[in-house]
C-alpha cells in the first residue's frame, strides 16, 4: 500500500512513517521543506525519497501528493499559543484537513487516516474520556481548530468514507525532531521544576501512535474511532516515578489546582497585552488539574494494540533528551549514556 503521510517531519507523523515502511508499505511525504526530511530520518537510518514539497493548504500541491497513492494519514496542523495567530491556526487547520482528509475522500481513497486528540472530548469536572464522547466546547484556537476537524471527519464518516480517526494522550518519546509539547513538558521539568496539583498526567508513546496508525490503515476500510493512551498518574507519583528511573531528584513545589487555574485566566488577560507562545493559559491549567483520565481498553480489546508501561516510555525519553544534548548527564543521573 502506498501512503501519503502529512507532518511527515513532525514527531507523530516521522514515527508513522518509520512503523509504515518496518510494515513493508511505501510511503510519500507532503513536506514544506525538503531540506527538513534527512535531518528528521537519518536517526532512523532511513532516506525517504518519494517527496512532494508544498503546503497542506494548496490545492495543487496536495493534489500532487495525493496521486497515485492507496491512503492517506493526516498529521500535519499549525500549533500557536499566540492571539495574533488565532485566525491563521483556525483558518490553515481547517483548511488542510479539508484539502487532505475531504481530497482522499472524493478521489475514493479506500483507506483514510486523520490524527485527532483525546483533548477534543475534554470538558472539566466531566467524565473520562473516551472516543464516545460528545465534541467539548473549546476556547483556544488551537483546540477550535481540532474540534472543527473532528466534526468535518465525522461528517465524512456519515457520508461512507472511509475515514479512520486516532485519538492519542499527550504523546511522550525519543527522537523528536521539534521537541513536542509532553516532551517539553519532561525537559522543564529537569531544568526547572515540577508542580505537584490536583488531577494528573497521562500519556502515550509516540511508538504505540504509530503502531495504531499501521493498524488504521490495515484494517477493513470503514468509519473507524480509536484512542491511545497508556495508564494516568498523579503528579506526585510521576515525579516519584521518574525520580526512580534516574536515581536524581525533580525540584518540585505544590499548588492548589485552583490557584493553578486562576493563572492561566490571569496568563489570558496577559496575552490581550503582551502576547506570548507559552501555555500559561486557563485552558492548559485546566487539562492540568482537572483531566479525569482516559480509557483506551478497547483499542487494545479490539485492536491488540496494548501501550507500553510508561517507565519505558519515560526512560527511552530521557536517554534521548539527554543524547540529543537537552538535558545533562546531572539531570538524568544513571540513565545518562556516555560521550
Amino acid at each position: 500500500m502506498k501512503v501519503l503521510v502529512t507532518g511527515g517531519t513532525g514527531f507523530t507523523g516521522s514515527h508513522t512513517v518509520v512503523a509504515l515502511l518496518a510494515a513493508g508499505h511505501e510511503v510519500r511525504l507532503l513536506v514544506r521543506d525538503a531540506a527538513k526530511v534527512r535531518r528528521v530520518y537519518e536517526p532512523h537510518g532511513l532516506a525517504p525519497q518519494d517527496v512532494v514539497v508544498g503546503d497542506m493548504t494548496d490545492a495543487a500541491a496536495v493534489g500532487n501528493a495525493l496521486a497515485g497513492c492507496d491512503a492517506v494519514l493526516h498529521s500535519a496542523a499549525v500549533v500557536d499559543l499566540r492571539r495574533a495567530s488565532a485566525r491563521l491556526v483556525e483558518d490553515t487547520n481547517a483548511r488542510g484537513v479539508e484539502l487532505v482528509v475531504g481530497g482522499a475522500a472524493e478521489r475514493g481513497l479506500a483507506r483514510i487516516v486523520h490524527v485527532s486528540s483525546l483533548s477534543v472530548f475534554f470538558v472539566p469536572g466531566g467524565p473520562p474520556i473516551s472516543p464516545e464522547l460528545p465534541i467539548a466546547r473549546a476556547s483556544t484556537a488551537y483546540a477550535r481548530s481540532k474540534a472543527q476537524a473532528e466534526v468535518y471527519a465525522r461528517a465524512l464518516q456519515e457520508k461512507g468514507a472511509p475515514v479512520a480517526i486516532s485519538y492519542p494522550a499527550g504523546i511522550v518519546g525519543p527522537d523528536d525532531p521539534g521537541m513536542s509539547d509532553a516532551n517539553h513538558a519532561v525537559y522543564t521539568w529537569y531544568r526547572d521544576l515540577g508542580v505537584v496539583t490536583s488531577s494528573g498526567f497521562q500519556c502515550v508513546d509516540v511508538r504505540d501512535v504509530a503502531g495504531l496508525h499501521v493498524k488504521l490503515l490495515e484494517l477493513p476500510p470503514g468509519p473507524h474511532r480509536y484512542g491511545a493512551a497508556a495508564e494516568m498518574l498523579p503528579w506526585a507519583a510521576l515525579y516519584e516515578l521518574l525520580d526512580g528511573l534516574t536515581g536524581t531528584r525533580i525540584r518540585r513545589v505544590t499548588v492548589p489546582g485552583a490557584l493553578m487555574r486562576a493563572a492561566g485566566s490571569v496568563g489570558d488577560v496577559v496575552k490581550r497585552v503582551r502576547d506570548f507562545n507559552f501555555p500559561l493559559t486557563r485552558d492548559s491549567m485546566e487539562f492540568a488539574t482537572q483531566w479525569p483520565g482516559a480509557d483506551a481498553s478497547r483499542t487494545t480489546r479490539e485492536l491488540g494494540l496494548a501501550f507500553r508501561p510508561i517507565a519505558e516510555t519515560y526512560r527511552d525519553t530521557l536517554t534521548w533528551l539527554h543524547r540529543a544534548g537537552h538535558l545533562s548527564a546531572a539531570h538524568v543521573g544513571r540513565l545518562a549514556t556516555p560521550a
